[in-house]
């Protein structure tokens, strides 16, 4: 049955001043486990509290896992869970999927009815809460948080680029919206056939990410004077992130500044392969916290190589940190980068301009330090609290979509 909406099948949560409401965020992905789905949703859902909203986290049980409650430094990110269970995800076994029956989270629901549902991850717990939510009449929205389509060319499986395109379709299209990062994801979900969407953007705790954290005693560690170079890197060390691109550019920076240091901060599946190859590089593995902040700060250029990510939380922290970031002009780049301003970003197809930018930066440092001030003053403004109140106008304001509860209503099935 084609999927429309209609105006007997829309019904709209009115989003009354001062009303709170109960959230259900559903995902395969949840602090403590550090990524960019992650670390989006550990904002949302302390921002969503914050304002007084109820919020259940629907999630799988993660990996060595005891108590099935996340609870870090005195935040508590939700106000109830559901703990379902977790299986290690291909090429991601530090990732969990998650494995439940729609009626379970039905009959959830039947007895802690939220007024919406927002699904982070398309995995197979995303698609269970999809069909529950719509068999129960609940609005639900989704979040095209991963490329999972584009990664697919990084492992050798590039042939299924097309089909993971069309479930992405059929899986998004099933919700009442799809909130998507940056205008560029926005066309990109376009000509998937994705549809409607509407541009639900990030935000950066420029409290803790903050120059002010630049630790001398760290770079001194690291090998470096008080001129030198730091080049970083900051997230998953795995294909789909084009290190090798980042490897070359500071080799080629490297063969004109000769103390500059290497530092990569993060773990994943090629860092083995990495450090066994580049021994002088610093692998400063998993970094978490204000020991992450004081990473960031101690750095100078930051280097953010990759073409597949739908944002990239980890250019606004080098922004707020005071780095200068080189970076396409994709995912947030695209959005907050202005060129030779507040950093550098290259074109897509130009690897040869994405190096370039960066010797520049090493090579000059009256720019690189103007880039490095003005990415702070710019960071400022991209606060959370906006991001989270416009979420919540986004999915509280949603028609229910071919809902099971709707339909049935006219007689008509979706079996």
């Amino acid at each position: 049955m084609k999927e429309e909406t209609t105006g007997n099948t829309a019904m709209r949560v009115t989003q009354a001043s001062g009303r709170k409401h109960h959230i259900t965020i559903v995902s395969e992905t949840f602090p403590p486990e550090i990524n960019g789905v992650a670390n989006t949703l550990r904002h949302l859902c302390l921002g969503l509290m914050q304002r007084g909203h109820k919020v259940t986290v629907i999630r799988p049980r993660q990996r060595h896992e005891s108590k099935g409650r996340f609870e870090g430094a005195g935040e508590r990110l939700f106000s109830d869970e559901q703990v379902v269970t977790g299986l290690p995800l291909p090429g991601y076994s530090d990732l969990r999927f998650g494995m439940t029956r729609p009626g379970f989270l039905a009959s959830l629901w039947k007895h802690q009815r939220p007024d919406a549902v927002y699904v982070a991850t398309q995995g197979p717990l995303g698609v269970a809460a999809v069909a529950a939510a719509r068999r129960a009449g609940i609005p639900v929205s989704s979040g095209f948080h991963t490329n999972f389509h584009a990664y697919s060319r990084y492992y050798g499986a590039g042939f299924l680029e097309k089909l993971l395109c069309s479930y992405g379709r059929w899986f998004h299209n099933r919700t009442a919206i799809t909130l998507v990062p940056t205008r560029k994801i926005a066309q990109t979900t376009h000509d998937m056939g994705i549809h409607p969407t509407s541009v639900w953007s990030r935000g950066v705790d420029c409290t803790r990410f903050s120059p002010h954290k630049r630790d001398p005693t760290l770079r001194q560690q690291w090998g470096l004077q008080t001129n030198d170079r730091a080049v970083l890197y900051v997230g998953r060390l795995a294909p789909e992130k084009n290190l090798q691109m980042a490897v070359s550019c500071f080799e080629r920076i490297r063969g004109l500044h000769p103390c500059a240091k290497f530092i990569l901060v993060g773990d994943g599946p090629m860092r083995k392969r990495l450090a066994e190859r580049h021994p002088d590089y610093i692998f400063a593995g998993t970094r978490r916290g204000e020991d992450l902040a004081r990473h960031y700060a101690s750095g100078d250029i930051f280097l953010f190589p990759s073409k597949t990510d739908t944002f990239g939380n980890v250019v606004t922290e080098a922004m707020a940190s005071g780095l200068a970031v080189v970076a396409f002009d994709d995912a947030a780049a695209s959005e907050h980068i202005r060129h030779e301003d507040n950093g550098m970003k290259a074109q897509l197809n130009n690897d040869e301009g994405f190096v370039d930018h960066a010797l520049r930066l090493a090579d000059q440092p009256t720019l690189m330090n103007r880039i490095r001030a003005q990415a702070r003053l710019d960071a400022l403004d991209l606060n959370w609290a906006a991001q989270v109140e416009q979420f919540e106008h986004l999915i509280l304001n949603q028609p229910l979509r071919n809902s099971y509860h709707a339909l049935h209503k006219q007689g008509i099935s979706l079996l």
